[in-house]
């Protein structure tokens, strides 16, 4: 239940649209719906603007879907499953039709990004570049996050300093984004480079590419958190799902 929601459902209760009994048991969910593996948080959206994501790995195929139908029946904004396998997707899809998957390569594994409901569309140039190719599936989880969300992303893939002259190509969509996201493994120097060409918002995502130095994206962790280009925002190893939700903090 979001804020809008909210006010709608005090005034169907002030003009007698629907009683005070009905009212309560909508508000039953607030702040949360216990599901006895879950305590779904209908109330985040309140708090933080943004509903609850479900986070797939280590759940079962079956508690994914009654998660999602729960989040489904408690609000009217946007659900999202992150990292999902084959069998948490079919489940849910099966339990909940209607939604879109994006799917991705983590670590060798086949997941998918599912979206149900996504918001209606927001206002905002937003950038997301990737140093390399291999660098996609933490790009496409990002972008999967941000269209739920409502925003239509821009994807610039492959842009590495191993051939600046092709991030320097979009030199004016760099200065025009309302915020960028830079996914870069190897030694993650990428951000630095965007974060010295725009007055955007940069938030900067380290991945596990790149060879035995890389340290599985900890050598591009320490390098972003070092960066020379002051105010680049730099989030967890792979995690596109949380640099979409920095980009739609700043933007709201």
């Amino acid at each position: 239940m979001d804020e809008l929601e909210l006010r709608r459902l005090i005034d169907d209760v002030r003009t007698g649209a629907i009683g005070p009994d009905d009212a309560v048991k909508r508000l039953h969910r607030l702040p949360f719906a216990e599901l006895g593996y879950a305590k779904v948080d209908h109330h985040r959206v309140l708090r933080q603007g943004r509903p609850e994501a479900v986070y797939a790995p280590g759940k079962t195929p079956d508690q994914c879907a009654g998660i999602v139908a729960e989040l489904l029946a408690g609000s009217s904004g946007p659900v999202l499953v992150t990292r999902a396998d084959e069998p948490q997707a079919v489940a849910c899809a099966a339990q909940c039709p209607g939604g879109d998957q994006s799917p991705a390569t983590f670590r060798d594994r086949k997941l998918a990004t599912l979206t149900w409901r996504p918001a209606e569309t927001r206002p905002g140039q937003i950038l997301v570049c990737t140093a390399g190719t291999s660098d996609l599936p933490v790009a496409d989880e990002c972008v999967a996050t941000l269209r739920a969300y409502g925003y239509r992303p821009t994807l610039l893939a492959d842009c590495g300093v191993a051939g600046v002259h092709r991030i320097l190509a979009s030199i004016d969509d760099l200065y025009e984004a309302d915020a960028v996201v830079v996914i870069a493994g190897m030694e993650g120097a990428l951000a630095s480079v965007v974060g010295g060409l725009t007055p955007a918002p940069v938030v900067a995502v380290p991945t596990s590419v790149g060879y035995g130095a890389a340290l599985e994206g900890v050598t591009a962790l320490l390098a972003m958190l070092s960066s020379c280009a002051a105010g680049v925002s730099v989030v967890g190893i792979d995690n596109g799902y949380g640099a979409a939700c920095a980009v739609a903090r700043q933007l709201r």
